[in-house]
């Protein structure tokens, strides 16, 4: 894995990431954004747009967000990899880590 998504996101979804991404390994879930563990190149374009610094190294996700490198992993068990984030479009699925966190932002 490389690049991982994490609470600042959920219920956000600002999407400046998706926009950014040249390989389009950024995945729209229910609450959140996700991104690709095969997919991404590690070009870390998406990092540094992200209106709510919620996008991390896997090796430099603070402590208290650790939950969430796992949750991008989850997201994409049953979905596999579909080659592309636009082509398949939103997802109505999070991982049960994410879909019982409490509200975070209004949509």
């Amino acid at each position: 894995m490389t690049y991982i998504i994490a609470e600042p996101c959920v219920d956000v979804k600002d999407k400046a990431c998706i926009e950014e991404c040249p390989v389009d390994c950024i995945y729209e879930g229910g609450r959140m954004l996700y991104i690709h563990p095969d997919e991404c190149v590690d070009c870390g374009a998406c990092e540094p747009v992200c209106p709510v610094e919620a996008i991390f190294y896997e090796d430099d996700t603070p402590d208290q967000w650790s939950g969430y490198v796992n949750a991008n992993v989850d997201f994409f068990d049953e979905l596999g990899s579909p080659g592309g984030a636009t082509k398949l479009g939103k997802v109505d699925f999070d991982p049960p880590f994410i879909k019982e966190l409490p509200p975070m932002a209004d949509e």
